[in-house]
């Protein structure tokens, strides 16, 4: 990302801040969340709360890496895909993206599928990575920690961008516009050094700060045989009830394997 881009979403920000710090509060809401908010497991929560606007959220490992998230829009169930082939950091902010989308935008009434990919230039993803932003690292307790994590690393500034990584589990450039956007730097200019790093410098900082970079990894973890299962279960209960003929059950299962080796690249 250049600087003038950069610069573009920091504006963006500071323009609509309070917008959608209002639409976070909304989905806290609705999740029966109030207060000072700082969720430790978004996957938890949103896994819960989006069910009740009829998704389901799935963890599966895409072979596309330019892919964050997939938001399907069903007839019956919506699906939430989040690409656990990321860094785990990248895939936190892919789910809180996506949730601007479908709780906010009425995903039912938008495109059949919506992808999360890195800040595309459009006002609609502007505003769902400032959603992110908001949610996994909300202001009041982002401003504590920058400030304590300042006082730990002195005058390096990206060593605080990194311990703040590690603490909200977030992409270390989501971290840096947060930093920017909440002006706690006290400066309008980004240095040229806190943009030009890369993922090898990031775990050797990560690693001689003594942080568990294990968020740097992707899970990889994969929730199709879990849903198959499930599927194949409710599919064959049906099957008795006299509700499904087998093979409407079969060519089911056949199209969710075919699917699922497109998504994975197999």
């Amino acid at each position: 990302m250049n600087i003038e881009r950069l610069r573009r979403i920091i504006d963006y920000s500071a323009a609509n801040r309070a917008r959608i710090e209002s639409k976070v509060d909304k989905f806290y809401a609705f999740a029966g969340i109030g207060g000072e908010k700082e969720v430790l497991n978004s996957l938890q929560i949103v896994r819960t709360t989006l069910r009740k606007k009829g998704y389901l959220v799935l963890e599966l490992p895409f072979a596309d890496q330019e892919i964050g998230a997939l938001c399907y829009n069903g007839d019956a169930l919506g699906y939430l895909v989040i690409n656990t082939s990321l860094p785990k950091v990248n895939a936190n902010f892919a789910l809180c993206h996506e949730v601007y989308h479908v709780f906010c935008q009425d995903g039912r009434t938008g495109p059949k599928a919506e992808f999360a990919r890195n800040y595309y230039e459009q006002e609609a993803e502007y505003a769902a990575n400032l959603f992110a932003g908001m949610m996994l690292m909300p202001e009041s307790n982002f401003r504590r920690m920058y400030a304590f994590f300042k006082n730990e690393s002195g005058e390096h500034e990206q060593d605080v961008i990194i311990r703040l990584m590690n603490y909200y589990q977030a992409p270390y450039m989501a971290v840096l516009i947060r930093c920017y956007e909440l002006e706690l730097p006290g400066k309008n200019v980004v240095p040229e050094e806190l943009m030009q790093v890369d993922g090898a410098y990031i775990r050797e900082r990560f690693v001689d700060l003594w942080l568990d970079d294990s968020c740097l990894d992707a899970t990889r973890k994969d929730d199709f045989p879990r849903l198959e299962a499930i599927v194949e279960r409710f599919g064959n209960a049906y099957i008795r009830d006299g509700y499904l003929e087998e093979r409407t059950l079969a060519k089911v299962l056949q199209n969710m394997k075919t699917l699922y080796a497109e998504i994975k690249g197999v």
